[in-house]
């Protein structure tokens, strides 16, 4: 044998040594299959694999308003009459009413705030370190999405949690293209963990996810009605908004959500809904177009809108 072909079969079996070494690497689809992690991980790694083959997402039902929301719930709407943690029949009627929006053909992300577990500017008042009390924060937020994740599963949905925090053995990492990829896949999609970072809050996450994956609203869960003047709790004269602009909210220093929040969905434009979730089916009378709760949006397009409806 010549020295020319020697060589040449010695490289070849040095190549598929190599090959041999390196681990192979999962498609898209597996990734998906397994929620993005390894084979180990939880978030959906028990989904036999023809699941791989996702149901058609139904088309937009006739009247609906929004194709694509970003629903933002706080850590206090999990807790129904209790007082601490996560009650499981509002945590049932929750997830009853997403899967009823979502059936109408609608591409719905979630994010979850933690204050039922634990708020970060509570833990900071009593002296913990900011940054510290944050990240515990966070930790709640993951919580919540969890189980909203098993509520929602349990009757039948494909959901997946994208934490901004990784955490292999739980959620997928945080990855936008692959938040798009997956509610365009007819997936309900929950953000855990707010920014990942810090001193922002989890409004300010729902904001910042909302434009990240093309939300056309940001609609901001409450118990009560809209956003008022003064606590209508504590008020019986209170009044309630029907149309803010972004100025307005900051100006008067309403309570509809932090001022980032605000100020981000003030410079892209994007509309914000608060409006009482306590009332069964008010997420789907939203997305059909009734007027409930309050809009911030900008003044310019709410002096259209007014200019319109006296015109007709």
């Amino acid at each position: 044998m010549s020295e020319k072909k020697r060589s040449t079969q010695k490289k070849d079996s040095v190549s598929k040594n190599d090959e041999a070494d390196q681990p192979a690497q999962p498609d898209d689809d597996a990734l998906e299959s397994n929620g993005g992690t390894s084979a180990t991980g939880t978030n959906g790694a028990s989904r036999r694999a023809e699941e791989l083959d996702d149901p058609p997402h139904p088309p937009l039902a006739p009247g609906v308003k929004y194709r694509r929301i970003l629903l933002k719930l706080s850590g206090e709407a999990l807790m129904g009459g209790g007082q601490y943690g996560i009650d499981s029949k509002t945590l049932a009627q929750i997830a009853d009413e997403i899967i009823d929006v979502h059936s109408l053909g609608v591409e719905i992300a979630l994010v979850l705030g933690g204050g039922n577990i634990f708020r970060g500017i509570a833990g900071s008042a009593q002296g913990m370190d900011r940054a510290h009390a944050d990240y515990m924060g966070m930790l709640a937020t993951v919580i919540n999405s969890l189980a909203l994740q098993a509520a929602l599963e349990s009757r039948g949905s494909r959901t997946r949690v994208l934490s901004a925090i990784e955490m292999e053995r739980l959620a997928e990492p945080y990855i936008r293209r692959r938040a798009i990829r997956h509610l365009e896949k007819g997936r309900l999609v929950i953000f855990a963990a707010g920014t990942g970072n810090p001193f922002f809050t989890t409004d300010t996450a729902a904001s910042l996810r909302a434009m990240e994956i093309g939300a056309e609203i940001v609609m901001k869960a409450t118990k009560v009605d809209g956003v008022y003047d003064k606590d209508p709790h504590k008020h019986k004269d209170a009044r309630m908004f029907r149309r803010l602009s972004y100025l307005d909210v900051l100006n008067r220093n309403l309570a509809v959500m932090d001022s980032t929040a605000i100020s981000l969905c003030r410079d892209n434009n994007l509309p914000i809904l608060v409006f009482n979730m306590t009332r069964p089916g008010n997420i789907r009378r939203v997305v059909l177009g009734e007027p409930l709760g309050t809009m911030v949006q900008e003044e310019e397009k709410q002096k259209r809108q007014k200019s319109k409806r006296e015109s007709s």
